[in-house]
Parts: C-alpha cells; structure tokens; sequence
C-alpha cells in the first residue's frame, strides 16, 4: 500500500515488502475462504476434467458453481461462465494445465486482472488459468540494458514501484495500471494517457516465453530470417517450426494487403499484429519476432509465461494546462494543434463530466476551477525530459489556444498536488458516468475506436449524428492526443431494443471509422464486443490470414476460441467441430433482454442508490477492488489473493443470487453467510474506493438481516450484537471478569462453546468507568457561561467500559477549548455492533431512542461528539439508512468525531500546546476513510507540533467482532501484518490511531502496548 506521508518511505521497497508479504500468507490456509470448510462439488459436466487437473498441477483448481460465477465477467458487458479455474504456481503448472484441457477437449483462456473492457477475459466453457495470484514475480531488471524480466500476473504498478529505484517505467500506463497485471497488457496490447509520447505495449515487448497449444514451451524473440539461427528454428517438424513457417509465408505473401489495411495510427489493437511481426533491425537485418504477434493476441494463440520488456526513463517533473472551450468542436480541431508542441499527453474532457462532478460529493472540489461555461476541456502535460523551462513552454501554448486561438481560459498545474487533482478530475469521468441511476448506463462497446488526431473534429460531429439518429446520447473524454475518444453511448441493454441499437450503432460507427481511415480498437482490444467487426476493417484477404494464422499456432482452436478471429462456419479452418464459430456482440451480455432480478423488500433504505438490486449492479467488474497499494478496499483480498474476497466477487454472486443464475435457496445457505457475507468485515472501503460507489457493506448487513430472519443467528452473533449488555456486565464484576480468561482451560471452552479465537488478547473492563469518571469529576469544569460551544460527549461501550482513556482526553481537551461537555446517561448504545451482525431490527431501535432522547438537545445547538469513529459514522451516515425524517437528519447533521469536531470548527486553534518536536504515524479509521473524514486528525495534529505520517493504510483487520472469531482469526492476522509493514516503515515516534479496534490489534503485537488515540496525543501536549 502506498503512503501518502511526510516521510516519504520508498514505495519500490513497500511493494517489494507487500509482494513479500503476499507470497507468505498464501502458504497460509487460514485466509483461504476454503478455511471455513464448506463443500465445494465440482460441477457435474467438468468432474473429470477437475479429477485430473488436480493430479498434473500444484496450483489450485476450482470448478465448483461459485467459481464460475466468479470468473464470468470481467470489466465489460458480458458474462460466460467456464469450465472452471487453475491457478497454476509455474509455468511447468501451465504445460499441464494445458495438456490436460486438450485431453478433454476444452477450450483455454489465460487471465490476469480481468479488468478488460471488451469481454476479452471470459469465454463460455473454458479453463481459465488465473496468473495473476501465483505467477507475479519480478524475475530481474537490468537497469543498464533497460530491461526488465518478469512473471505475468505481476501488476503494472508493482514493476513501476520497482523501477523507479532506477529512475525507469514500463511506458505504457493505462488506467488500469493499479490492479493489471503486464501478462494481461501484453495480451490486450494495452497503452493509457501518454501514448503520444511513448506508444503501446507491442514497442517494448521484446522477449517472451509462451506454453502453446500442444504443452510446448518456446521462447520468442528478435530472428534474423535465413540466419543459422532461423534455419535451426524452420527445419523440424514440431508446432514451433510449423508457426514460424507460416507466420513468414503470411507476411510475405499478404505484404501489400497488409500496407494497405492496417491504419498509420499510434494505437491500433484491432486484429492480429502481421504488421510489426517482421521488421527491420538497427543493422539493416529482417528480423521476425513472435513477440509482436503474441502482443494483442488476447490469449488466443498461447498464453504467456514469462516477458522480457524494454523500459524508459522516468521524466522528474511534470506540468499540466488545461484549455478551456466553449465548443466541443472547437476543442477537437485544436488537438493536431496541441501535438506541436511536443506534449507527452493531450486529454480531453467535456461539460458531462464536469457536469456529473459538480454533482459528485467525492469529486467536486476537482471540478470547482472549471468555468461553467466549458463545453470541453484540453489537458495538455509537458515533462522535463523534452522541456527545460515549463513555465516557457506553457506560455507558448497559452499565446497559441487562448490568445490566438479558440479556447476562452486556462487553468496551470506545477506542483505534484495541482496536478494529481486536474488528473483525477480526468480519471473520474468513467466513475461517475457509469453511477448514473437506472437500467441505461454509458456502456462501452465502440468506446476506443480510433482516428488521425487532424480528422478528429469532423469524426466527433458525424460521430453525434449517428447518435442522434438512434435517440441517445454519450459523453467525451480520454486521449485525444493520439485520436481515442472513449464515447459510451447511454443505452438499456435490459432491453430488446438497446441491445439492437447497440448494434445497429457498431455497424455506423465502424464505417465511420473506415471512412476516417482508424481503428475500430485502439486501447481495449477485440473481445467479445468488436471480433464480429474485424473481417470488415481487414477484408476478406487478411480475414483468411488471420483463420491460417490462428489455425498454425492453434490448430485445434482451443485457445480462447471466437475472439481476434472467428471461423464462418464447421467446415471452415480449424476443428471438425463448431468451435470457433461465429461471433456476435448481442450474445453472452452480462444483462440481456431474459436478464431479471428480484428487488426485495429491505430493511434499509436504498432509495438513493435505486434500491438494492440496482446497487449491487453497480459493480461494473472494473476491479479497482483489486489494487492493494492505496485506499482501503478490500482488506480481505490484500491477504487472500482470492476473487471470492473482492467487492467485485461478492456483487457478483449477489447478482447471481438474485437474478436466478445460482439456486434461489443459496442467498440463504450457510457457504453463502459464511464466504460471501461473513469475510466482509464491513470496513465500508468500497463505498468510497470502488469508482461507482458499490457499499458492500450495506448490502451485506441487508443480506444478513433477512438471513437472521428465516434461519436465525447462533450463541455469537447474538453476544457480539449485545456486546453492550455484556461489557456492561463485565464492568461490574471487575477486576473479577478479567481474571476468568486466565483460569486454565477457559480460552479452550470459549472457543468450543462461541467461537473465540483463543490466541486473541480479549479487551479487559474497568470498574471505573467513563460516565462514573465524569460524574466523580463534577462533570464539565467550565461553566456554561464561559463557554463558546456546547457538547454532548456520547459513551461509547468500548471507551466507557474498558478504555476510558481517549474519553478523559477528550473532555479535557474540549473543555481547554472553550467546550461546554456533557455526557448524557440516557442513551443506547449506537447500534453500531448489532448492525454489523445483521440485527437491523435491534439497530433501528437503537437509533431511534437516540434520535429521540438527542433531538431537542441538537435543536437547542448542542452537538455530539464521538470518540470511536465507527459509532460517530453510525449516526452520520447508516442512521439515514434505519431512519427517515428530520428528525434523524439533524442529529445526523450534528454528529462529529471528536478530532473533526475541533477541526471542522477550528477549536484547537483556541489551545495552548508546547513545544515538544514528536512525531506521530497516523493508522486512520476505514469508516471515516470511507465518508471523507479521516484527515481531520491529521490537521489538527500537526498545528499542534506533531510531524504526522499519515500511512495510506488499509483496514487493521480486527474490524469490530471479526478480529476475535476463531475462524475468522489467521485472516485478520494477515491483514494486520500489512498494517504493521507498514508501521514499520514510518519514521513516526510512536503511532496514534482512533479506532479502538486499530488501537486493540496494533497492541496485540508482541512487546507493543495499545497506541493512543490523537485526542490523546493532542491532550499530552496542552500547556
């Protein structure tokens, strides 16, 4: 995970820590879901073929019903369930995974993130070879050569993290690059923003080793033709010899087909790369290199073991401008313009993606420089490799588009945070297209065809007819530098006739591109929704090459069947079968005109997201959930690795659980509660890192409710929901009550009897508590009269019953800033561990005597302060779920953590601290991470002499209750330990966090005592 901090630890040697990290926990079987030891049956059809997988590979192999769901979409609009799953730990794991899928006659797709946009990562029936969690080792780098050697499930950001200890990257950066993987880039040809300045992925991929269909290993690279080297590689008979044979025929014999079809464009993906397969060398030599062809393939001619890329050096410093125009037209045309100037990245944004950000709580303060009359948005970088002096280069540019040319503003970014805000602006625009409520949603399916940059303007206009002519509309943004605009036109693909129109606009739209001389793909790739397609962008000539070409490497069409290139019919080239047949964009949508969903009656309030359904389709497959370097999301996946445990896994069994494609009894099984439901440990990341919002953590508790109420809850669901009732009691019987566990024996019982983990250092309860405190003390020591603001301090069940100390701190420090404190006797506790478990009935409760007791108290300007962060979201934001009226929204509205209270009000401003130069690592709290209130702390930390290192730190995974559960226990460890990394690394002289659960599971470490809470921190320096 990437820090985000003061200290500036390496973020090469934090990923090199986590990928450490990783290896180790998955030799652990207690973070697998398979821990929790429900049967997985093979499904019927593929039993054999599971048999046997399991015999010849290491790795492991799933083909039960749930692994299937789990890897029947990707990032696109299409769903294929496979055969099942291997996750091979080698290439010697590939050979015979391969093998043995061959024996049994069933076809093979390799995958890595599956964060692929055009369908290119499912396919119906298949072996899918996940390389992703086994195979992502950093085999070496030579820095000298500029040359790196790596495994294929190594994702992009980890190799970059890598590189920069060398001052170099992997050029091409896609979006994407936080959770794909290389092997997965390498198969898509991927490429991002800065393809103008440095191209796409078949550039720098120079060497590569690839299993073929037979189980043959080979090793590609750069042959001199007619070379000894070439003779030895032609002259047998084996599948290696056969390839290479043909490829050099198919080059040579389509050569001017090939000069005449293939675009002159900077990105272009669409088909196989005849083109770049035969080249010539610096010395003047032809070369053929199969890498080239295997760049692109999409996994379709051999799956990739290991690579060997070419690499760039990283430019220092960078700048950004952004041109600002009243027409969107207007902005087109001056793209050619912006290619003048030697830019490394020209991005285009129009009003609906400013619009949508205005509206956008998470991104707002993005859009805000952005006059409200831009039509669309150039952004334009220059970086210190091609500029000396940037503030001279943007002059330049400032003198050509706003006084001379068309565009009516700009808006300069020289500092790293300017820059990464215009930035995230830009990366927003998919999010908060794809949030929009309702069935239609801005799909993509021609959303990276590509044009000369110069033939851009009039493409955009002829562009909009056609979407006019079908009575929808899209928005623009992405890479206009190289002529990539990805417009999603707004479509119900729920419904017969969007799915039609869909179609009917891919038919206009490809020979619009023709007519502009593009690319029907030039960054996602063929897939499922653009193969159909090919045959009219290559003609009929290079059509036939590509079924030769497929048929050489692949003569059986096993691998990935149907995509890059489809056989016309059974007796066309290829198998004697119908593999391979056919390709139609209207088939295997992940929605489809037969798709339905049941919307069940819920407890919560879903009328913001659309109701339930709705949300849980949200998940588009994107796999953000996936990236393990920064934010929160998802604690669990970090230390499993497993599909099972992302946010996109869990929507997408939802999904499949309430539109009938698993048994309608499963919502309800305990494999479902426990695997699905139960690894959740609802730190509600996703709710703010999952770029359309999915919160699973509300749907989860959802889910649990109605679970609770057709098959009930067990002995610990139920002490964990009432862990007030039991702390309360705890209390009274201390020191008594701490003593029990240490009788011998005790922890042994615990565990038989509710399922506590007996390794977990259990909380202990003081006798003393916060209220009884309060009230010894005389309660507020201000008179009311003295004070500038009043407060109600609520008594949470962990800081009043077992760790006072952060409530003391608190009246303290508030009382130092002028604070009128009270803590109020007469409420419940805040529902917070019964919504957790599900007990949404005991929640509203809970909330509701609340909410009564506090309102006329908040009406009369009082507000409520929380010292644990989990129970002051509880009332900011899943109060509005349990409750409706005003009622709940002003008591909600006046509820504050304590260390956002002084900062939102800037009370500490009032305090008087000493100088002391400590330093502090700051573990902030997951729920305040997920509703945008975590920094606080840290402000109000540092204007009190603190140096703060704020780790971009994930959940500690303790997590309430689930730190404690027995089964539950190895994986919360795991995701500890990354925390603890992390920790490590800060330079902080001791750390601070306000979770009590954080506090709890950092204290657990050996020879460590529980940190204190920043309202603790804050109180020990006040003069």
């Amino acid at each position: 995970m990437a820090p985000t901090r003061e200290f500036n630890i390496s973020l090469a040697s934090l990923c090199v820590m986590a990928s450490e990290q990783r290896n180790a926990e998955r030799t652990d079987p207690g973070v697998a879901a398979a821990s929790l030891g429900h049967d997985r049956p093979d499904v019927a059809a593929y039993r054999a073929l599971a048999t046997d997988l399991r015999d010849a590979v290491d790795g492991g192999v799933e083909f039960d019903e749930y692994a299937q769901v789990l890897y029947a979409t990707d990032g696109s609009i299409y769903r294929a369930r496979p055969a099942g799953v291997v996750f091979p730990t080698d290439a010697a794991d590939v050979r015979a995974a391969v093998r043995t899928a061959a024996d049994h006659d069933v076809p093979i797709l390799p995958r890595g993130a599956g964060s692929s946009l055009a369908g290119q990562a499912v396919g119906p029936g298949c072996v899918v070879l996940d390389l992703s969690r086994h195979m992502d080792d950093i085999v070496d780098v030579d820095a000298d050569d500029r040359r790196a050697t790596v495994q294929p499930g190594v994702v992009q950001d980890h190799l970059d993290a890598r590189l920069a200890e060398d001052g170099l990257k992997f050029a091409p950066d896609p979006a994407s690059s936080n959770r794909a993987t290389v092997g997965g880039g390498i198969g898509n040809n991927s490429t991002g923003a800065h393809s103008v300045r440095y191209g796409i992925t078949d550039a720098y991929t120079e060497e590569l080793r690839v299993v073929l269909t037979d189980g043959s290993l080979i090793h590609t690279r750069e042959v001199v033709l007619d070379s000894p080297e070439w003779e030895g590689l032609v002259s047998g008979d084996d599948l290696e010899a056969r390839i290479y044979r043909t490829v050099r025929a198919l080059v040579e014999d389509n050569a001017e087909e090939i000069g005449a079809r293939y675009p002159t464009l900077k990105r272009s993906v669409s088909g196989y790369n005849l083109h770049k397969v035969v080249s010539e060398n610096d010395d003047g030599d032809r070369t053929i290199n199969l890498s080239k062809l295997f760049v692109g393939s999409e996994g379709t001619l051999g799956t990739v073991v290991e690579a060997t890329v070419s690499l760039v050096t990283k430019p220092a410093e960078t700048a950004l401008a952004l041109y600002c125009f009243e027409d969107l037209v207007a902005a087109m045309e001056a793209v050619p313009e912006a290619l003048e100037f030697e830019t490394s990245a020209v991005e285009l944004m129009d009003d609906e993606v400013f619009r949508l950000a205005r509206e956008s709580e998470g991104f707002a303060e993005y859009a805000r420089p952005i006059p409200d009359r831009a039509a669309a948005a150039l952004m334009l970088e220059f970086d210190s490799e091609l500029h000396d002096d940037f503030e001279a280069a943007i002059e330049a540019t400032n003198a050509h588009f706003v006084e001379q040319g068309a565009a009516f503003d700009v808006i300069e970014a020289y500092d790293d945070a300017a820059q990464a805000d215009l930035w995230s602006l830009r990366k927003a625009a998919i999010p908060l297209l794809m949030s929009l409520e309702g069935d239609p949603k801005p799909y993509p399916f021609i959303e990276d065809a590509t044009v000369p940059p110069e033939e851009l303007a009039e493409y955009v206009q002829k562009f909009e007819d056609v979407l006019e002519a079908h009575g929808t509309s899209a928005a623009y943004f992405a890479h206009a530098g190289s002529g990539t605009l990805h417009i999603r036109p707004i479509l119900n693909l729920k419904d017969e006739q969007g799915i039609e129109t869909m179609h009917s606009i891919t038919e206009d739209v490809t020979d619009l591109v023709l007519e502009h001389h593009g690319s029907f793909s030039g960054e996602h790739g063929d897939g499922m929704a653009r193969t159909e397609f090919n045959p009219k962008m290559y003609g009929d000539q290079l059509w036939g090459a590509f079924k030769e070409l497929k048929t050489a490497f692949d003569p059986d069409w096993l691998f990935h069947p149907g995509n890059v290139v489809y056989r016309d019919g059974p007796d066309d080239v290829g198998p004697d079968s119908d593999r391979g047949v056919g390709a139609d964009m209207r088939e295997h949508l992940r929605y489809g005109a037969d798709y339905q969903s049941l919307e069940p009656q819920t407890a919560l309030d879903f009328t913001e997201e659309g109701g339930f359904s709705q949300l849980v389709e949200l998940c588009n497959g994107c796999g953000t959930c996936r990236q393990s370097d920064s934010n929160t999301m998802c604690p669990t996946y970090r230390a499993s690795e497993e599909e099972i445990q992302t946010t996109r896994g869990r929507a997408n069994l939802l999904r499949a659980a309430i539109s009938g494609d698993l048994p309608e009894e499963e919502l309800q099984s305990e494999r479902f509660k426990e695997e699905v439901l139960d690894l959740c440990i609802g730190c509600k990341g996703c709710a703010n890192d999952c770029p359309t919002g999915v919160d699973m953590a509300k749907l989860k508790t959802e889910v649990k409710h109605h679970y609770h109420e057709e098959e009930g809850a067990d002995l610990r669901e139920r002490l964990f929901a009432h862990i007030d009732t039991a702390s309360r009691i705890g209390s009274a019987l201390a020191p008594l009550s701490n003593l029990a566990t240490s009788i011998p024996g005790s922890r042994a019982v615990m565990e038989r009897a509710v399922g506590i983990a007996p390794d977990r250092e259990l909380p202990t309860f003081t006798r003393h508590t916060l209220v009884d405190w309060f009230e010894a003390r005389g309660g507020c020591q201000l008179a009311p009269s003295a004070a500038d603001d009043q407060v109600l301090l609520f008594p949470d069940t962990y800081t009043n019953y077992s760790y006072p100390g952060p409530g003391k701190a608190a009246v303290e420090v508030l009382e130092a800033a002028g604070v009128y404190v009270d803590i109020p006797t007469d409420l419940a506790p805040s529902g917070r561990a019964a919504y957790s478990k599900g007990f949404l009935d005991l929640a509203r409760d809970r909330a509701e005597r609340n909410v009564e007791t506090l309102f006329d108290r908040v009406r009369d300007g009082w507000s409520v302060v929380f010292v644990e962060p989990s129970d002051a979201v509880m009332f900011q934001d899943e109060y509005r779920d349990l409750l409706s009226g005003t009622r709940v929204e002003t008591v909600s509205d006046a509820s504050y953590g304590v260390m956002e209270f002084l900062d939102a009000h800037r009370l500490d401003e009032r305090l008087s601290t000493r100088e002391h130069g400590r330093s502090l690592t700051y573990h902030g709290h997951c729920n305040q991470k997920a509703t945008n209130k975590d920094h606080h702390a840290v402000g109000v930390l540092r204007r009190s002499g603190y140096a703060v290192d704020p780790i971009d730190s994930g959940c500690c995974g303790m997590a309430g209750s689930f730190g404690y559960e027995a089964e539950h226990y190895d994986l919360s460890q795991a995701i500890g330990r990354i925390l603890f990394d992390q920790i490590d690394d800060s330079d902080g002289d001791r750390v601070t966090a306000p979770g009590g659960s954080c506090r709890s599971q950092i204290g657990d470490r050996p020879g460590e005592q529980q940190p204190p809470h920043p309202v603790e921190s804050l109180r020990d320096v006040l003069d």
